[in-house]
C-alpha cells in the first residue's frame, strides 16, 4: 500500500505539472498497485480525479481563469456523454475497457510527445454547436475507461474554443470534475447490480494524497522544462499502455 500512497502522490503531481495526465495515471495505480477489478477502479478514478480537479480549479476561479460559457458548451454535454459511457460500461468486460484506456494512453503519449501549436495563428470562433459535440465525445471516452480527458480538453478549449492557455486550464479542471461527477454518478448505480462496493476510504485517501500532489505539482512546473517533462512522461505512458495491452490481450482473446 505504500507504493499506492506514492502513485496517489503521482497522480496529483501529474496533475499540477502538465494540467492532465491524472486519470491516466489513476487506473492503472488502482488495478495492479491497490488490487481493484477493473470496472471498480475506472468508477473510483472518476471520483478520485474529480475531486482533485474540482479542488484545484478553485484558485483559477478565483483569479476570474474559468469561463463558465464554455464550461457551459463543453462541459454539460461532456456530462451526458460521461454518462453515456458509464452506462454502456456495462455492455463490455473489464478487460475490454483496460484495452481501450491502452488505447487512451497511447494517443494522450502522441499528445504529450508532441503537444498541438497553442500559439498558431488565430482562428475563426468555432461554432459552439460543433464544441457541445467535442464534449459529448469526450465525454462518452471520459465515462467508458475513466479518463478525465485533459489533454483533449485543454487543447480543444484553446483552438477550437478560443481561450488564452492558463483560462483553458482553470476552465479544464471544472469540465473535468463535472464529467467525472456524472459518470461516477452513473457507475454507483450500476456497479453494485454487477456485486461492486465503492472504497470510500480509498477514494478519500487517494484524494488527499492527490490534492498535496497537486499543490507540490503547481510549484515546480514553474522550475522544469515542460517539453522534457512532457517527452519523458510520454515515453512512461507508451510503456505502461504496452503493458496493459499485453496483460489483457489473454483475456481480450
Amino acid at each position: 500500500m505504500i507504493l499506492a500512497w506514492i502513485g496517489a502522490v503521482l497522480i496529483g503531481l501529474s496533475l499540477g505539472l502538465l494540467g492532465s495526465g491524472g486519470s491516466i495515471l489513476t487506473v492503472p495505480i488502482l488495478v495492479y498497485l491497490v488490487g481493484e477489478p477493473e470496472k471498480l477502479a475506472i468508477a473510483e478514478s472518476l471520483a478520485i480525479v474529480g475531486l482533485i480537479s474540482l479542488a484545484a480549479a478553485l484558485p483559477y476561479a478565483r483569479k476570474g481563469l474559468v469561463d463558465f460559457r464554455n464550461v457551459l458548451w463543453f462541459g454539460v454535454p461532456g456530462m451526458a456523454g460521461t454518462y453515456l459511457g458509464a452506462f454502456l460500461s456495462q455492455f463490455v468486460s473489464g478487460a475490454l475497457q483496460l484495452a481501450l484506456f491502452a488505447f487512451v494512453m497511447l494517443l494522450a503519449a502522441r499528445s504529450m510527445a508532441r503537444p498541438p501549436r497553442l500559439e498558431a495563428t488565430p482562428r475563426a470562433p468555432r461554432p459552439y454547436w460543433k464544441i457541445a459535440l467535442d464534449g459529448l465525445g469526450v465525454g462518452v471516452l471520459t465515462g467508458l475507461v475513466g479518463v478525465g480527458g485533459g489533454f483533449l480538453i485543454v487543447p480543444a478549449l484553446v483552438l477550437l474554443g478560443g481561450l488564452p492557455m492558463h483560462q483553458a486550464i482553470g476552465t479544464s479542471l471544472v469540465v473535468i470534475a463535472l464529467k467525472s461527477a456524472a459518470g461516477f454518478y452513473k457507475y454507483a448505480l450500476l456497479l453494485p447490480a454487477q456485486g461492486y462496493a465503492m472504497h470510500w476510504e480509498l477514494i478519500g485517501l487517494f484524494s488527499l494524497l492527490g490534492f498535496a500532489g497537486s499543490l507540490l505539482g503547481g510549484r515546480l512546473a514553474l522550475r522544469v522544462p515542460q517539453a522534457s517533462l512532457r517527452r519523458g512522461f510520454a515515453g512512461f505512458l507508451v510503456a505502461m499502455g504496452a503493458l496493459i495491452l499485453v496483460r489483457n490481450l489473454p483475456d481480450l482473446l
